[in-house]
């Protein structure tokens, strides 16, 4: 009788195991730290031309298209990608001290994922007037509860890196701005964190 209860009990213990494993395997997996997926992927760079809204601050030297925070003083303070053939000529909406000149504008161009390469005239956002983009989130409130929202932002600075422009929570989103996207960053997000939590939107957009 002892053995038989002894080996009953083995017997459960091997299914309860199993059961975990496949219920861990069903949810994605546990072995792989949250994130993991946004940070072993990169985008494709874009094979066309991208639209971009942004500041852009020249110092002298170099000109940045600033697409995430920017400081407000004089001159601004803001991280960028490097513009390529930007020219001031033609804009008098510029403002200038302590030796740099910015605005603010929309650029279109070549983006190869260090640089952005200007190939149209720059037009200021004040006469800006975009198309507006669908509602990503189809008009439904997302699943992310406050402890996921804050689990993930503490999360996607550091797995995205410097295609990371900031993130916040609404109506159950987190919505995670980035320099660029394909939709490998989004699929990405949807493994690691599950589908309906997190809407990651490019700053950059493909134009052609």
């Amino acid at each position: 009788m002892t053995l038989r209860r002894s080996a009953a009990v083995l017997l459960a213990g091997a299914t309860l195991l199993l059961t975990s494993c496949a219920a861990a395997a069903d949810a994605g997996g546990s072995a792989a730290p949250p994130g993991a997926a946004l940070a072993a992927l990169t985008p494709e760079n874009p094979t066309g031309e991208v639209l971009a809204q942004g500041t852009v601050l020249d110092d002298g030297t170099t000109a940045k298209l600033c697409l995430g925070a920017v400081a407000e003083s004089a001159p601004p303070q803001c991280s960028g990608i490097l513009l390529v053939g930007w020219s001031w000529e033609g804009l008098t909406d510029a403002a200038s001290a302590g030796g740099s000149t910015w605005g603010t504008y929309a650029v279109r161009g070549v983006y190869d994922g260090e640089s952005f390469s200007v190939r149209d005239a720059p037009v200021p956002l004040a006469l800006f007037d975009p198309i507006a983009l669908p509602d990503p989130t189809g008009g439904k409130a997302g699943a992310a509860s406050a402890q996921d929202a804050a689990a993930i932002q503490s999360i996607v600075p550091d797995a995205l890196g410097s295609g990371y422009l900031g993130s916040y929570e609404q109506d159950g989103w987190v919505f995670v701005d980035v320099v660029w996207d394909d939709g490998t960053w989004q699929r990405a997000a949807d493994q690691d964190f599950g589908a309906g939590k997190v809407i990651i939107r490019s700053a950059l957009r493909s134009v052609g």
